[in-house]
């Protein structure tokens, strides 16, 4: 099977977040994604403007839990509830293995698909690198439900991978990308491999669109909070 780095073995359009990915998962993508743990560091200082005691919060897509555990310890002081949820079993019981019993307290890990998650009323939702991998087709009523699901003045946080606006960024954005895989230490057959296993998988829009599919839910007050080139954050404020 072919090798897409850190032991992560793929297929051609079948890239998993199960079977062995989960136990390199984090090593793999904080050399895969540009700023990676710099954006999680981020939005846990961002909690801060947004949480009081009893806040709930949505981790969509929580992996292996790390922003769940960061927003929780950087709100010792208050009470709040995290909801993390990712449809990946095998990823959860890797987030479970890791929280200490403070954090299992106030973290709650939910198996579910997120297309059919109903959500509960939250001060502040996120969805790292996430909704890039759920289906255009669904992905609105997902943007609505997250609107609706906030309380008034409530955040949403949102990073994705992007494409460039046009062909001529996009060939720029795709070249700084491979190059930054490189200096990471993939191979050129390792980084082929796993441009090949998500393929139809992970479906970017421009950052135009991804603004456009909140603005559509309802959110009016949205900026990006960080980029580099095709990866970047959006906070929204309802």
């Amino acid at each position: 099977m072919p090798d897409s780095g850190d032991k992560i073995k793929t297929q051609i359009g079948n890239f998993s977040f199960g079977k062995n990915t989960p136990k390199n998962f984090d090593a793999h993508i904080g050399k895969s994604v540009p700023l990676y743990n710099m954006g999680q560091e981020l939005i846990a200082n961002l909690s801060s403007f947004f949480l009081v005691d009893g806040s709930t919060v949505y981790d969509l897509g929580c992996s292996t839990g790390n922003i769940s555990r960061k927003i929780v310890n950087y709100n010792k002081q208050i009470d709040l509830k995290v909801i993390a949820v990712d449809i990946e079993k095998k990823m959860l019981k890797r987030a479970k293995s890791t929280l200490s019993k403070k954090e299992k307290k106030k973290i709650k890990l939910i198996n579910k698909d997120l297309i059919k998650l109903k959500l509960k009323k939250s001060d502040m939702i996120i969805s790292y690198y996430t909704l890039q991998f759920i289906k255009p087709k669904f992905r609105q009523e997902i943007f609505n439900k997250i609107y609706k699901s906030l309380n008034w003045s409530g955040a949403f946080i949102l990073f994705e991978k992007v494409r460039g606006p046009d062909a001529r960024f996009q060939d720029i954005f795709t070249q700084t990308y491979h190059e930054f895989k490189n200096k990471n230490g993939f191979t050129e057959k390792q980084i082929y491999n796993k441009a090949l296993s998500i393929r139809g998988m992970l479906e970017p829009f421009t950052s135009k669109a991804n603004i456009d599919y909140m603005k559509r839910a309802g959110f009016k007050d949205i900026t990006p909070i960080l980029k580099y080139c095709s990866f970047e954050g959006f906070l929204a404020i309802k």
